[in-house]
C-alpha cells in the first residue's frame, strides 16, 4: 500500500504557507487522505483577512460548482428507485423545456432551428443538454443569458428554468459536452419528481444520512461568524472580488453551485465516494451506481472549452481521467475531480486510495492552486 512522504507533505504546507504570506490567498484548508484516513487537515493564514481572524478548522465556504455531485448523486438515488430513468426527457418534469430550439450564428446573424432530439435526464448530469454558463464566453446565447438575469438568486427553482427554457439551446442535446447551467436545471427537476423543495431533499436524503450538518444553501445567523472571506481586491488585477453573498438566504436554491460547506462535511461526502456508497456502515446507493457515476460518459462525444483537460471525460457530477498521460498534471486511470469558482477543489484516486481537497476563497487564484494542491499531493506519494 502506498504511503505519503513526510519531508514531501511537509513542502506542501510551507508552499501553501508561501503563498498566504506574499498575499495571493487569504488563507486555506488542505486536507489529505491515504487508505480513507486523514493524513492531513491543516488550516492555514486567515478566514477573514480585512478583519484579522485566523482561519480555523470549522470555517464556512462558498463551495460553488462542489454542489454538483452532492445534487448529482440525489439524482442517482432517486433512480435506484425506480423514480427518475435517466433516459427520461427533461420535459416529462419541466413542460417548458419542450420543442427547444437551438441558436446557429451566421456571421451577426442569429439563426434558429428545431434541436435533434429533446434533452434526457442523462445529458443534464453529464453536461450535454446543449446549454452554457453565461460566464464562459460572449456567444449569443451566452448574451442572452446575461440579457435576463440568469444569475439573479431572488427566482425560485421553478421561475429560473422559466427563464432559461425560453431562451435558445447552444448547442444540440447530445452533440457536445458544455459546461453548464444543467445541474441547475437538474436541482428544479428533483423538485418535482420528489414532491419536495432540492434544499430538503438534499438535506432529507443526503446531509443529514452523511452527518453533513454544517452544510446548506444558507447559512444560519448564529453560524454567520464562521464564514470564510476573499481579500477586498483581487492581488493581482486589484480589481474588488465579488462573490455570492453568504448571508443572505436565496429563493434560488442552485444545483449547480449554491451550496456552503466545511471542510469537515465535504470530507464526509468524499469518505462516503471512497467507500463505494456507504459510511459509517450505512449504504445510501450501491457500489454499482458509485462505479457508474464515476465513469466517462462522454466516449466520443466532443468537448467544448479547456475546463476538461486532455485525458479527461465526464461521468455524473464529476470530470473522469480516461488515460495516464495526456494531462499537464499527474493522477491514475480512474481518478475523479471536481471544483467550485470560488477557490475550492477535491479529487479522489481510487486507484492509489486517495482523497485530497484545498478549499480557499480566491476566484481568479483557483485555477492556478487548484493544479498547485494536485502536484504537491502526488509528489508526496511513496
Amino acid at each position: 500500500m502506498a504511503s505519503l512522504n513526510r519531508r514531501a507533505m511537509a513542502r506542501l504546507r510551507s508552499t501553501l504557507q508561501s503563498h498566504i504570506d506574499s498575499g495571493r490567498i487569504p488563507g486555506a484548508i488542505a486536507v489529505v487522505a491515504l487508505g480513507g484516513h486523514v493524513e492531513l487537515f491543516e488550516a492555514l493564514g486567515r478566514r477573514d483577512a480585512a478583519a484579522g481572524a485566523p482561519m480555523k478548522d470549522d470555517a464556512i465556504f462558498r463551495i460553488y460548482s462542489m454542489t454538483k455531485p452532492i445534487v448529482s448523486l440525489a439524482a442517482l438515488m432517486l433512480a435506484e428507485e425506480g423514480r427518475l430513468p435517466l433516459g427520461d426527457p427533461v420535459a416529462k418534469y419541466l413542460p417548458e423545456f419542450a420543442g427547444q430550439q437551438v441558436a446557429v450564428e451566421e456571421g451577426d446573424k442569429l439563426r434558429l432551428e428545431p434541436a435533434r432530439r429533446e434533452a434526457t435526464v442523462h445529458d443534464l448530469l453529464r453536461h450535454t443538454a446543449g446549454m452554457t454558463y453565461e460566464f464562459l464566453g460572449s456567444s449569443a446565447v451566452q448574451r442572452q443569458y446575461g440579457s435576463v438575469d440568469i444569475v439573479n438568486r431572488s427566482r425560485t427553482n421553478a421561475e429560473f428554468c422559466k427563464v432559461l427554457a425560453a431562451l435558445p439551446l447552444a448547442h444540440h442535446p447530445g452533440s457536445r459536452w458544455h459546461y453548464s447551467r444543467a445541474t441547475d436545471v437538474l436541482g428544479a427537476l428533483l423538485e418535482v419528481a420528489a414532491g419536495q423543495p432540492l434544499g430538503t431533499l438534499l438535506r432529507e436524503r443526503v446531509l443529514q444520512p452523511l452527518g453533513m450538518n454544517d452544510t446548506g444553501f444558507s447559512v444560519p445567523q448564529e453560524q454567520r461568524h464562521r464564514i470564510a472571506e476573499p481579500f477586498a481586491n483581487d492581488p493581482d488585477s486589484g480589481e474588488p472580488v465579488v462573490m455570492m453573498n453568504a448571508r443572505e438566504v436565496p429563493a434560488f436554491e442552485s444545483g449547480g453551485g449554491g451550496l456552503l460547506s466545511t471542510a469537515g462535511d465535504y470530507v464526509r461526502f468524499l469518505r462516503f465516494m471512497r467507500n463505494r456508497g456507504t459510511i459509517e456502515g450505512t449504504r445510501l446507493v450501491s457500489r454499482k451506481t458509485i462505479e457508474w457515476m464515476t465513469s466517462d460518459h462522454l466516449g466520443v462525444i466532443p468537448t467544448e472549452g479547456d475546463l476538461l483537460l486532455p485525458g479527461y471525460g465526464f461521468g455524473l457530477g464529476f470530470a473522469v481521467r480516461t488515460h495516464a498521460g495526456l494531462a499537464p498534471q499527474p493522477g491514475s486511470v480512474g481518478q475523479y475531480f471536481w471544483s467550485g469558482i470560488g477557490g475550492t477543489s477535491f479529487f479522489v484516486d481510487p486507484a492509489e486510495d486517495l482523497f485530497a481537497m484545498l478549499l480557499t476563497q480566491a476566484p481568479n487564484q483557483r485555477i492556478f492552486f487548484r493544479n498547485l494542491f494536485r502536484h504537491l499531493v502526488y509528489a508526496a506519494l511513496d
